[in-house]
């Protein structure tokens, strides 16, 4: 599982890096939200996979045994999902402004010093 879990998230920076290069600023955006989940998984994998035993310790025991799950990474994981999500209402809104205003989301046309038309 994790074997996978690897390979995909290989695939997610990749694909989210080919995004980046191209010069529309929707596929740009679009590129930095599969970083962002690529980073996220990548997280994931580095706290290891652990079914089924919860970090909690019952009141009959003192001390935790392993092998259980480490609730940090996932919860490092969970803001960064929440804050992701707020960032992307915002960019969407900001898009939606840029094209309005100036008619185009080619980076190339945005980057001139020319009046766009």
């Amino acid at each position: 599982m994790e074997i996978v879990l690897a390979i995909l998230t290989g695939l997610l920076f990749a694909a989210g890096l080919y995004l980046m290069l191209h010069r529309g600023i929707v596929k740009l955006i679009i590129g930095i939200m599969m970083l962002s989940y690529a980073t996220n998984l990548f997280i994931f994998l580095i706290a290891r996979i652990t079914r089924g035993v919860p970090a909690i310790i019952n009141q009959a025991k003192e001390v935790l045994t392993p092998p259980f799950a480490d609730p940090i990474p996932q919860a490092l994981i969970l803001t960064a999902i929440v804050i992701g999500f707020g960032i992307q209402a915002f960019v969407i809104v900001l898009i939606r402004k840029v094209y309005k205003v100036t008619g185009t989301s080619d980076m190339e046309k945005l980057n001139s010093t020319e009046t766009i038309d």
